[in-house]
């Protein structure tokens, strides 16, 4: 039998035996009563220039409550969702843990649940969160001896006093106040299933993030009381049709720098390294009641800026889309600035939700200066020329080859590495990621500092990958280091109120790229600013940066950088996946407007004080595009193209005419540019072409005749085919199941999903594709 089931049946039979603390399983027993003895004192957290942030109170996240004042209904279904035979077992289930030692031992890991109350008890108040067979022996031995030692009523009331709840709320009553404003012994049967629901994920179910998964967790719980004839289906069927309903914090409880704050409990009270406790429960008690003085990276000053940029900038609250912006000193890694939302204390559904490092969203072309490190990494020239048409098909091994299209379809004759990253040409770098290879360019992504899951598939180089402005801020800091990653770091010091340290930060960094490739990659990102897509983030000193957009103009992003400041700077909608065109945005967001243009106005206040610093000597890019050789045919005349977007149309044709080329005209839907404008050109400008060839220019014939999707799901299919006719769509309606199959008994006949989702814009007359449940 293989060694680790061999280990993790071998605990099993220990703790059922009842003989874990004894002979062969044997160890130290610790104190089976867990209360913390710390005296409860406010713990503060300071910004870097020793001002008060906030005070941490422990009253305000922790309270303990006698189980006569939790009502049935939440205990019943804790006791439902979480540990059904908790009445019936000794303090170890042995059908649960034979069943999760099985898989863990088939895994080589320890992965699966299986814990009792009682074991998830013992856990969170005296073991940690190590995860090895060696752990779940002393849990479950444990659990046995205190399942001897003190009543099921009392576990259960420490259980529901001392669980994590999410939001920084530890036990049912600091749950019942953050969710819904109303003290536990008041909640009502969808609350308490909300409640019993959260416990086993409360990250995967916030219902300020994940709404969607928290109101199906609550389903499930109440599905489960039913089948357990905890509650009759006549109160379970009107409970699962109410709305989550959770509220918000008042503006009483409102303090500076608020997602920054949040970001920092965070750490504090999951990572142990910061000296708060081993232990759940332990850490809950320091962080909210031992007096902590928390140091942090914080500058008041720039935060300040960052936010009155964003308001300046995102001026409309009731229509605009939101924003993220995170700011570091490339140097030490310190996070100096953070926005993560409009208002952490608003009472919007995701006000709550932090988009600076929970938010994962797709970088489009932000992400193409790590695969232009990868590539300079790898040996290829930055004047190395490829086919730069609009569109483009790559083959793919085992796969239908891949089509790309640049962005409103530019492009056109020849680039170098320079002149495709500054005009942001997709198809080159469709090529580029190919040749460099898509796992290598994400194994190089992930060094530079993007913690989020990455996947190395191609379209990877376009920003398809999930990412947060904090991934990006860190990423993008290791080439202002000249190729050194010093991880972000928002914590620098954690004392007790008496001074004693329990934490000081320790520097740390590695040397990702040699400083000749950043040498070289820099001046490129440089003129991505002097005269690309990045113009809107000049601010007078030397900057480098990349713009990036999302699929649908889903995301805008812009990320520069001098040497002493890198700043990411993020706008979508929260909710994600909404376009932001007209009519449901004042213009077309792409990188190069609003996120460009919050990033300037907040890099010229946080840099005013400082002198300007160009970056280092030595750099080996070339500063205008190089003349391509090889590139051409021989003996072919090749001429740099002029610019004409942004004339209109006559003049363009004239221009280019008396260069002596021929021109071709399209005419294309367009916000950004008044009708006869020139909004694209292919050869692109400063690009090299043969001398005579053809140049196309995209003229604007004003705005796309946009709609906004309207919200279908709930609907019958006749209300929502009826609901699209009105607002000039059509309706494509696909009878198909809702996953799970179970779940859509109770919605038959109604739309469950919509491609595009609601509040997308689409061009009117476009299909909807909706998924009705079967009647």
């Amino acid at each position: 039998m293989h060694r680790w089931m061999l280990r993790a049946l071998a605990a099993v039979g220990c703790t059922t035996l009842g003989v874990a603390a004894t002979g062969a399983c044997s160890y130290t027993t610790p104190s089976l009563d867990p209360t913390p003895t710390v005296t409860r004192q406010t713990s503060k957290v300071l910004a870097a220039d020793g001002t008060l942030l906030t005070t941490l109170h422990g009253e305000e996240n922790r309270e303990t409550v006698p189980l006569s004042e939790i009502p049935k209904v939440l205990r019943d279904a804790v006791v439902a969702i979480e540990d059904e035979r908790f009445w019936e077992h000794k303090g170890v289930d042995l059908r649960a843990t034979l069943r999760a030692a099985y898989e863990d031992a088939s895994k080589g890991r320890v992965l699966q649940g299986g814990s009792t109350i009682t074991q998830q008890y013992v856990k969170n108040a005296m073991l940690g969160s190590e995860r090895t067979v060696g752990r779940k022996v002393r849990e479950a031995a444990l659990a046995y001896h205190l399942e001897h030692r003190v009543t099921k009523e009392k576990i259960l009331e420490r259980y529901l006093n001392t669980i994590y709840f999410g939001n920084s709320a530890y036990g049912v009553q600091a749950a019942s106040t953050t969710y819904f404003n109303i003290p536990v012994s008041q909640l009502d049967v969808a609350q308490a299933a909300f409640l019993a629901g959260v416990i086993s994920a409360p990250s995967a179910y916030d219902p300020f993030v994940h709404p969607a998964s928290a109101q199906k967790r609550r389903d499930e719980v109440l599905d489960k009381m039913v089948a357990l004839h905890r509650l009759g289906p006549d109160v379970a069927t009107p409970a699962k049709a109410a709305a989550l309903g959770v509220n918000r914090p008042t503006a009483s409880e409102r303090y500076p720098a608020a997602y920054f704050v949040d970001e920092v409990k965070r750490e504090l009270l999951t990572d142990p390294i910061f000296g708060a406790g081993a232990t759940p429960a332990a850490r809950v008690a320091s962080v909210f009641g031992g007096g902590l003085r928390v140091h942090t990276t914080l500058d008041p000053r720039r935060q300040l800026a960052a936010e009155d940029a964003v308001s300046k900038v995102l001026v409309r609250p009731e229509s605009d889309p939101s924003a993220a912006v995170v700011s570091i000193d490339p140097r030490s890694g310190y996070v100096q600035a953070m926005v993560g939302g409009r208002d952490f204390f608003g009472a919007g559904p995701h006000d709550k939700v932090n988009l600076a490092t929970q938010a994962q969203r797709q970088a489009g072309s932000a992400f193409k200066p790590i695969v232009l490190a990868a590539a300079l990494l790898d040996g290829i020239s930055l004047s190395r020329s490829y086919r730069a048409p609009p569109e483009i098909e790559i083959p793919v091994t085992r796969q239908k080859p891949w089509k790309v299209r640049n962005y409103e379809g530019g492009g056109g004759g020849r680039m170098n590495l320079v002149e495709a990253t500054v005009h942001s040409s997709n198809t080159v770098y469709a090529q580029l990621i190919m040749e460099v290879g898509p796992a290598n360019a994400m194994g190089l992504a992930r060094r530079m500092g993007i913690a989020s899951p990455l996947q190395p598939y191609p379209a990877a180089v376009l920003g398809t990958n999930d990412v947060t402005p904090l991934d990006m801020a860190s990423a993008y800091s290791t080439l202002a280091a000249r190729g050194v990653h010093v991880p972000p770091v928002l914590i620098t010091k954690v004392t007790k109120a008496d001074g004693t340290v329990l934490y000081q930060h320790q520097h740390h960094e590695d040397r990702v790229l040699p400083e000749s490739v950043v040498d070289a990659e820099v001046p490129v990102l440089e003129q991505v600013v002097r005269r690309g897509t990045g113009v809107n983030a000049r601010i007078g000193r030397p900057v480098a940066g990349k713009t990036g957009t999302s699929e649908k103009w889903n995301d805008g992003w812009f990320v520069g950088f001098t040497p002493e400041l890198v700043t990411a700077v993020w706008v979508g909608f929260p909710e994600g996946q909404v376009s932001m065109v007209p009519p449901r945005t004042r213009v077309r967001v792409t990188g190069g407007t609003w996120p460009a243009e919050i990033w300037q106005l907040y890099s010229t206040t946080a840099m005013a004080d400082l002198p300007v610093t160009p970056f280092p000597v030595g750099r080996t890019a070339p500063a205008q595009p190089a003349a391509n050789g090889s590139a051409f045919p021989p003996g072919a005349v090749v001429k740099e193209v002029a610019r004409v977007i942004g004339m209109i149309a006559p003049r363009a044709e004239d221009t280019l005419s008396r260069d002596g080329w021929r021109v071709v005209r399209t005419d294309v839907p367009n916000g950004d540019y008044p009708p006869g404008y020139v909004v694209a050109q292919s050869p692109c400008a400063g690009c090299q072409a043969i001398a005579a060839s053809t140049v196309t220019i995209s003229v604007s014939k004003g705005a796309a005749d946009l709609v906004v999707v309207p919200n279908l799901l709930g609907l019958t299919a006749d209300e929502a085919r009826t609901t699209l006719v009105g607002d000039d769509l059509r309706a494509v309606l696909l009878v198909r199941a809702e996953p799970p199959a179970a779940g859509a008994g109770g919605r038959r006949g109604l739309v469950w999903k919509q491609n595009p989702p609601a509040d997308a814009a689409a061009d009117r007359g476009a299909a909807v594709t909706v998924y009705v449940n079967p009647s």
